[in-house]
C-alpha cells in the first residue's frame, strides 16, 4: 500500500529484510542537521517514530550530535564525576553496579538507543533472577544519575532510568534492644578492650564509623566535651578515614561521666591490652585515632562487629545488627522523654 509523503516528514521505504526505515535531517545539539534514522515492524511503526523524532526536534529537544557506547560513557562518569564529586563509598557502591549489572547487561547500547521499555526489561530480569528489589533499585539509581550527567553533556535527551517502575522497597522491621538488654550487654562488655567504644555507641547512638574514627583531639575532657568530625570505613580495600557521612553529623556532644570514666581507663592501657591487630593496615597515630590494636592500626570494621557479635552470644544477649544500636539509644533517650 503506497503513504503519500507530507513535505519535511522525512523518508520511509521498506527494507530487504522486510523491516520498515524512516530517516529525516534534523538539528542536533551541536547546531548542525544529521541524518536519524528510525525502524519499525510496520510503515505505522516507522512513520510514528519518525514523527515522535521530529516533532521532540521542532519542540527544542535536538537528537545528540554523536553516539556512544553505555559502557564507554559509564567509565567515563566514574571517573570524572563520581571519583571526584561523591564519598569514596559511593564510588564503590556505584562502580559494583557498573561492573556487575550495568555493563554486562545495557554497556553494548548506545547511549542514546536507550528505552524505557529496554531498562524495564533488564531490571525485571534482575529482579526474576533473585537479586533483592534493593539492590535493583541501586542499580537503577547509579544508571539514572549516570544519564542526568549524559543529558547535561547533551548526549541523550531525556532520562529513561528515571521512567521505569520497581517494587516498593520495604525496609525490615528494626526491633531494638530494651533498656534491660542494653544494660546487660555493658555488664557483659565491661571487661573487653572495646568497652569504651560499645559505651559510646549506646550513650550517643554513634555510628560504627563515628566511633572507630574518633581522635583523642576530638575528646575535650578540660571542657567536658565530644567533637564528632570523620568516621573510618573500609572502602574496597583500603581503610579510609574521612568526613562523617552528612554535614549535621559534625556535632559536639556533652562529655558524659560515665563515658568519660571509660575512656581514661582505656588511655592507660598498654598497648597488650587492646585488640589484636590486622597484618597490612595503616597506622593509626598518624591519624590520632582512640580505637586501635595493640599495635596501633585502625580496628577493621568488621573485627568490631565481631566482637559484638561474641560478646552477645557468649551471654546470652539478643543479636542485633550493630548499627540498631542507634535506635536503641533513640528509643531509650525517647522513653526518657529527651528531645
Amino acid at each position: 500500500m503506497a503513504h503519500k509523503r507530507v513535505n519535511g516528514e522525512g523518508t520511509i521505504y521498506r527494507r530487504k529484510d522486510g523491516r520498515y526505515e524512516g530517516a529525516a535531517y534534523l538539528l542536533t545539539t551541536g547546531g548542525t542537521r544529521k541524518r536519524i534514522r528510525v525502524y519499525g515492524q510496520t510503515w505505522q511503526q516507522a512513520h510514528d517514530k519518525l514523527n515522535a523524532a521530529t516533532a521532540n526536534a521542532q519542540a527544542g529537544m535536538p537528537v545528540p550530535e554523536r553516539q556512544i557506547k553505555l559502557s564507554a560513557y559509564l567509565d567515563y562518569w566514574l571517573e570524572q564525576f563520581v571519583k571526584i564529586n561523591l564519598r569514596p563509598k559511593t564510588y564503590e557502591q556505584y562502580e559494583i553496579a557498573v561492573r556487575l549489572y550495568l555493563k554486562p547487561g545495557l554497556g553494548s547500547r548506545s547511549i542514546g538507543d536507550l528505552s524505557v521499555p529496554m531498562v524495564q526489561a533488564f531490571l525485571n530480569q534482575l529482579l526474576k533472577e533473585g537479586h533483592s528489589v534493593r539492590k535493583v533499585q541501586i542499580v537503577r539509581t547509579a544508571l539514572s544519575a549516570a544519564l542526568t550527567r549524559a543529558q547535561r553533556e547533551e548526549l541523550v535527551t531525556r532520562n529513561v532510568a528515571r521512567l521505569v517502575e520497581l517494587p516498593t522497597w520495604q525496609r525490615a522491621e528494626i526491633q531494638p534492644w530494651s533498656a534491660d538488654e542494653a544494660s546487660r550487654f555493658l555488664r557483659a562488655a565491661e571487661g573487653h578492650p572495646l568497652y569504651p567504644a560499645f559505651v559510646l555507641l549506646l550513650f550517643y547512638g554513634l555510628r560504627r564509623g563515628e566511633v572507630l574514627g574518633l581522635r583523642w583531639c576530638d575528646v575535650d575532657q578540660m571542657h567536658g566535651a565530644l567533637h564528632i568530625r570523620q568516621q573510618l570505613q573500609r572502602v574496597g580495600r583500603t581503610l579510609t578515614v574521612g568526613p562523617v557521612k552528612t554535614k549535621a553529623g559534625q556535632r559536639d556532644l556533652p562529655l558524659l561521666g560515665t563515658v568519660d570514666d571509660a575512656l581514661r581507663a582505656y588511655q592507660q592501657l598498654g598497648p597488650a591490652a587492646r585488640v589484636s591487630h590486622v597484618e597490612g593496615t595503616k597506622n593509626a597515630d598518624e591519624y590520632g585515632l582512640v580505637f586501635t590494636t595493640d599495635v596501633g592500626t585502625p580496628i577493621e570494621p568488621r573485627n568490631f562487629v565481631r566482637s559484638f557479635w561474641r560478646i552477645c552470644n557468649a551471654n546470652g544477649i539478643r543479636v542485633i545488627k550493630l548499627h540498631h544500636l542507634r535506635h536503641t539509644t533513640a528509643t531509650l533517650l525517647k522513653n526518657l522523654g529527651v528531645p
